[in-house]
């Protein structure tokens, strides 16, 4: 009896042994090194369970491992026994997962872990938080991309948990959000100490095309091209250098933002003020050409002052051609002052008015009546223009080019590029226009035809051509047509075939047409003004005679 209740107490004890002293797999446990060799530490984990792991996974990222006979340790029972009869234990998993325990309540509590970047992968970089390894995007190494990451190898420094998943064993962190964070603290408290209207000094730290950002000392600002000079500045590059120490002033802080715009024209006098009094209106300065837009030049009078010479303004001549046709960028050219509005800090220049109206020296060199040659330079339906002198035009109307024929018959004799002559009949300076004359040059031959003829005269023709309607006949050159109806006072008499050609006709003049050129005379007129002289002098209506006895006195009269 007593035999068996030992036994059973030696199982009890041996079963109590087993339950206290066998580790469980898949769990951390505490062991002892009790040897080193060959690149491995030899680890004693109770119950006569020895491992082996290796060196490395005692060493920090970029560090030599430390470890020693005789130091405790905890390490990872992956399984009790392998073939060799050897426990199977990791001191990398038993990091991680003590690791993973203590970044998920840093996580939680949203605290800062300390880490090391070790590796880089696609898209970031690999960090080690003391056991677990953690992604970090390249996009979140600082607030500014990094070209080279080299320095931060290995350095042991804080980061932010952004995202973690302990199922798949990814956890992502930032190390940018603990550098905005510090940023913005000392951001606060550096533009605490500014007001605006500030002067205060500063180192350029980066050059952009629309201005630099100045070093306060923590904390950046904007000092804007356009603020910079009071001149134009086309880019930052003209005035400042990375790394250069300047003195700015405070224009603005924004609270919400901490945005500081800063400037250094301010530090300077404004040269508009006294514009009014260096470029008075009418006066004539030398600038320099510094900006060509598609409505004109902007022209620099002194630094700092800038005018606009209109399109409208740059040539007498050139009204629809591209400013940069007329001037370039950097060219000296001589402008007058038109206008100025200090308060919207703007002077208004012509290019045009340095140089003597066109017109005006035209009307000069050549008077009414003064004979000009020039080129066709185009044909209308109205006209001809003449090519003239400083790039000017003339214009010969359709009724100008010739005495005897119609103007739109007369065009046709004209091409693009034939040079011509032509009389000047008026310039108009203020309405930019040459009136000329081709017919000009030749007589009148109407005008001398009749002159010193006037409606009701009497003249004698000469019958040059004998038609059905009735007969054409000739004075002085000029042919003019008689109907038929004009040809007598008596139907019986309106016959064409009474004259011949070469016959010499007494006609009363009816009409004078300068403008179509044209004279109108009738038989019959004269002889109706014939009858009525007579009767106005031989007799009347109710004196009984005949107008027979009357025609035949004032014939008698006449011998």
């Amino acid at each position: 009896m007593c035999a068996k209740a030992s036994m059973e107490e030696f199982e009890a004890l041996l079963k109590e042994s087993f339950e206290i002293d066998t580790p469980q797999e898949g769990s951390v446990v505490k062991g002892k090194v009790i040897a080193i060799e060959a690149g491995q530490a030899i680890i004693d984990v109770g119950y006569k369970m020895e491992g082996r792991v290796d060196l490395k996974e005692f060493a920090n990222p970029g560090e030599a491992p430390s470890i020693a006979v005789g130091d405790e340790v905890e390490v990872y029972l992956d399984r009790v026994e392998n073939a060799r009869g050897e426990a199977v234990i990791s001191r990398e998993k038993a990091r991680r997962e003590e690791a993973w325990d203590r970044l998920e309540k840093a996580y939680a509590s949203e605290e800062r872990v300390d880490g090391a970047i070790f590796g880089r992968v696609k898209g970031g970089f690999t960090v080690d938080l003391g056991g677990a390894v953690a992604f970090l995007p390249g996009s979140q190494v600082d607030v500014r991309p990094v070209r080279d990451a080299g320095p931060l190898m290995g350095l042991k420094q804080p980061f932010q948990i952004l995202k973690m998943d302990r199922r798949r064993g990814n956890i992502v962190v930032s190390r940018r959000a603990i550098l905005e964070e510090s940023r913005a603290e000392q951001r606060a408290e550096v533009i605490g100490n500014l007001t605006e209207g500030q002067i205060v000094d500063g180192v350029v730290k980066n050059i952009t095309e629309y201005g630099a950002f100045v070093d306060l000392g923590g904390v950046d600002g904007l000092l804007h091209v356009t603020d910079m000079a009071w001149r134009r500045v086309n880019h930052p590059s003209e005035i400042l250098t990375i790394g250069e120490t300047v003195k700015v002033q405070v224009v603005k802080i924004n609270k919400d933002t901490h945005r500081i715009s800063l400037g250094m024209k301010q530090l300077l006098n404004d040269p508009w003020d006294s514009v009014e009094t260096k470029f008075a209106l009418g006066s004539v300065h030398k600038g320099r050409v510094t900006n060509i837009t598609d409505y004109g030049a902007f022209v620099e009078l002194e630094a700092g002052v800038e005018g606009l010479v209109h399109v409208s303004e740059m040539s007498w001549t050139k009204k629809n051609v591209h400013p940069g046709k007329i001037v370039s960028t950097s060219q000296e050219v001589d402008v007058m002052v038109l206008e100025i509005d200090t308060a919207k800090r703007r002077v208004s220049l012509g290019l045009k008015q340095c140089l003597r109206n066109p017109w005006e020296a035209f009307a000069d060199a050549h008077p009414v009546g003064s004979v000009i040659e020039g080129e066709v330079k185009n044909i209308t339906e109205f006209g001809l223009f003449i090519g003239l002198e400083n790039d000017i035009d003339g214009m010969v109307h359709l009724s100008d080019l010739s005495w005897d024929k119609r103007g739109e018959e007369a065009i046709q004799e004209y091409r693009k590029g034939d040079v011509v002559r032509a009389a000047v009949t008026e310039v108009d300076t203020d309405k930019e226009r040459i009136s000329l004359s081709i017919k000009a040059l030749d007589a009148d031959t109407f005008s001398d035809a009749v002159d010193g003829v006037k409606r009701g005269s009497v003249i004698t023709v000469n019958v040059t051509a004998i038609e059905d309607g009735g007969i054409e006949v000739e004075y002085n050159g000029m042919k003019s047509f008689i109907r038929r109806s004009d040809l007598a006072r008596d139907r019986a008499d309106q016959r064409p075939e009474r004259f011949q050609v070469g016959d010499h006709v007494d006609v009363r003049v009816v009409n004078i047409d300068s403008k179509t050129r044209k004279l109108g005379v009738s038989i019959k007129a004269r002889e109706i003004a014939e009858e009525k002289e007579a009767v106005e002098q031989y007799g009347s209506s109710d004196s009984g005679a005949s107008l027979g006895d009357i025609l035949g006195a004032a014939l008698k009269g006449r011998e």
